[in-house]
């Protein structure tokens, strides 16, 4: 039975009025607990998408770059997808329970924060209704203030773009500790590492604009020290 037939076999509980909460919670252990990761992360997406007050199309195409659906199987996800945007409401729930499939502070998690800025900033700007989602997820995440600085440095076009804060570094840092962090931010986004992170193919190309921000702080900063 494929992850996508679970999936049907979720929304069909959904559609009988069974609570998509409830649903999550019936799924915890693998395979199951896949499929409940990318329901509740089509979630996630979708109330963030609505905490500005409204869907917009570029949004949702974000969305569906970051998030890849199978084509057979978007009608399913379509529906997930609009039941979780009605409303912002319960976002944190969920962000709970896809914290809770891998622990605080895992990579899959911040792949799954790093989706979610490239969805609020579609429009090229971050509501603050949507700026205090994404502070509360990143929170219950485990990943802490310094990851969400590293990831509005990189993403909020207005942002003081601190290269130690997108390498996730005190500014104080010896030279050493700021060289092993890029080193192990070029690591993390090596297309192979990725991939065994489950991650599709559109999130892995999106990894090209972190590698780029993270040499472009690393030579920023050689360049200070050498001065």
């Amino acid at each position: 039975m494929s992850i996508w037939t679970r999936i049907t076999e979720a929304i069909a509980a959904l559609r009988q009025g069974e609570g998509l909460g409830a649903v999550l919670d019936r799924l915890k252990t693998p395979p199951e607990r896949s499929v409940a990761f990318t329901i509740a992360v089509i979630a996630l997406g979708a109330k963030l998408a609505k905490a500005d007050g409204q869907v917009t199309r570029d949004e949702v195409q974000v969305f569906r770059t970051v998030f890849t659906i199978a084509p057979e199987e978007e009608a399913n996800a379509a529906q997930v997808f609009n039941l979780a945007r009605q409303d912002v409401a319960g976002f944190d729930s969920y962000a709970r329970k896809i914290a809770a499939m891998f622990g605080p502070g895992n990579r899959v998690l911040t792949d799954v924060a790093e989706g979610l800025f490239h969805i609020a900033l579609a429009n090229g700007e971050l509501h603050a209704a949507e700026e205090a989602f994404l502070r509360e997820v990143v929170s219950i995440f485990g990943l802490g203030d310094r990851c969400y600085r590293s990831l509005r440095a990189r993403f909020v076009p207005d942002a003081l773009r601190d290269p130690y804060d997108v390498l996730g570094v005190a500014a104080d840092a010896p030279l050493s500790e700021v060289r092993a962090a890029w080193r192990q931010a070029v690591k993390e986004s090596h297309p192979d590492g990725m991939a065994a992170r489950g991650l599709p193919e559109e999130a892995i190309r999106l990894a090209e604009d972190r590698l780029r921000d993270v040499n472009r702080a690393w030579e920023e900063i050689s360049r200070q020290e050498a001065a």
